[in-house]
C-alpha cells in the first residue's frame, strides 16, 4: 500500500518543475503499479492546451485529489493499474485523439504525451526497476 504523502512533501515535490514531477510519476507508477486520475460522472476529467485536449494523471491520490476543487469538486480519484492502462487506456486515448499531461501542477504546467509515447515511457522506466 503506497504511503500517505505528507502536507510538507506534497508542496515540495508541487514546486517541482514539470521534468522532475514527470520523472517523479514515473518511478511512483511503476512502484506502485498505478497512476491516478480525477472522474465524474461523465468520464474523466479533460485539460485544454491550445492544441490538445488532455487527460491529466497523477502519481499518486493526494496530488489528484488537490485537483477536486472549484469546476471539478465533484470528481473522485480513481487509480488504474498499469496492466489495465496498457490494456485499455493507451489504445483508447489514441483511438479518441487525445494526449495525456503528465502530473499537472496547480499552475496547470505538465508535460504533454501522445498515449503510445508515454506507454514508451512507462514501460522503459518498468525495465529499469526491474533490473
Amino acid at each position: 500500500m503506497p504511503t500517505k504523502i505528507s502536507p510538507e512533501m506534497l508542496t515540495t515535490i508541487e514546486n517541482y518543475d514539470e521534468h522532475k514531477r514527470f520523472t517523479y510519476l514515473l518511478e511512483q507508477t511503476v512502484l506502485n503499479n498505478s497512476l491516478w486520475l480525477l472522474t465524474d460522472e461523465h468520464g474523466c476529467m479533460m485539460l485544454n492546451t491550445d492544441d490538445e485536449d488532455c487527460v491529466p494523471v497523477w502519481p499518486n491520490e493526494e496530488f489528484a485529489l488537490l485537483w477536486a476543487t472549484g469546476d471539478w469538486e465533484n470528481c473522485k480519484a480513481e487509480t488504474v493499474s498499469l496492466n489495465k492502462w496498457f490494456s485499455r487506456w493507451t489504445t483508447g486515448l489514441s483511438d479518441d485523439e487525445l494526449s495525456i499531461v503528465a502530473f499537472p501542477n496547480q499552475a496547470q504546467e505538465g508535460l504533454v504525451f501522445y498515449p503510445d509515447e508515454f506507454e514508451f515511457e512507462l514501460k522503459a522506466q518498468q525495465k529499469k526497476f526491474t533490473k
